[in-house]
């Protein structure tokens, strides 16, 4: 599930856990990958987009978006280390409550990391345009 380099090798494996407690609705366990001073920026389209900063407003936030999901799940397909930064390719797959179409989409994460933590995380609809963001090679793509 994707290339790391050693140096990133527990960073990753960190966020396959985080990805996994998000999937559980477990907020804090998914928070303990991300530094306390997290800037974390969400696309435009997203419910509640925008930037938020720091642990306890990243996790109002979440706990708020996570809580409109019926069903579904934030899946990482693909982790590309990209110096200090890791891009997640990921597969959204969430029906929100009251609704009975499902939200699909494949989305990338892009989180710079500082001592072992993610101190930004930053989602984007174009893949692509993460890993232009990132300084990853755009052949990553494929």
């Amino acid at each position: 599930m994707g290339e790391q380099t050693a140096t990133l090798a527990a960073e990753t494996k960190a966020l396959k856990e985080a990805y996994a407690a998000l999937n559980r609705n477990d907020i804090p366990a998914m928070l303990t990958a991300f530094d306390p001073e997290l800037e974390w920026s969400d696309p435009p389209s997203a419910p509640g987009a925008g930037t938020y900063r720091g642990l306890a407003v990243v996790q109002a936030h979440l706990s708020r978006a996570r809580s409109t999901w019926a069903e579904g799940s934030c899946e990482p397909e693909r982790f590309i280390v990209a110096g200090d930064k890791i891009v997640v390719f990921v597969h959204v797959h969430v029906r929100l409550k009251g609704a009975t179409d499902w939200i699909e989409a494949r989305m990338a994460d892009v989180c710079t990391f500082r001592n072992g933590l993610a101190v930004q995380m930053r989602s984007f609809e174009d893949r692509r345009q993460a890993l232009e963001w990132a300084g990853a090679p755009a052949s990553a793509e494929n």
